[in-house]
């Protein structure tokens, strides 16, 4: 089991359109393709707004061909492309970052998905 941190930087003048893009389109979307999401979070550091979310995924492949898939997905262009559209670039800046357990992290159950 791997899992994945993603990290974007969202603006606070278009943030409540960011969110109800991710929440309504994208996590529905994403599920398509097998997207386990285990949380997600809003940061702050100093003035900059980020959203944080984890996944889970079995395998490092998995992962990728998820990921390609989602990007491709049309529907998903097009509510990108039309939420662009209305109110801006929605997100900055992306980290994404492998975790991969250490042997001596301690065992914890997987969350229902």
């Amino acid at each position: 089991m791997v899992h994945q941190l993603r990290v974007y930087e969202i603006f606070d003048h278009n943030k409540a359109a960011f969110h109800a893009r991710f929440r309504d389109h994208a996590m529905r979307i994403m599920k398509r393709y097998g997207f386990a999401f285990l949380g997600m979070w809003e940061s702050q550091i100093d003035d900059q707004t980020e959203f944080v979310y984890l996944l889970e995924w079995p395998d490092v492949a998995t992962k990728e061909a998820a990921w390609r898939a989602f990007l491709a997905d049309e529907e998903w262009k097009e509510i990108k492309r039309l939420t662009n559209a209305q109110h801006g670039d929605l997100v900055g800046e992306i980290e994404d970052r492998l975790l991969v357990k250490t042997a001596y992290s301690p065992a914890t159950a997987t969350p229902g998905r």
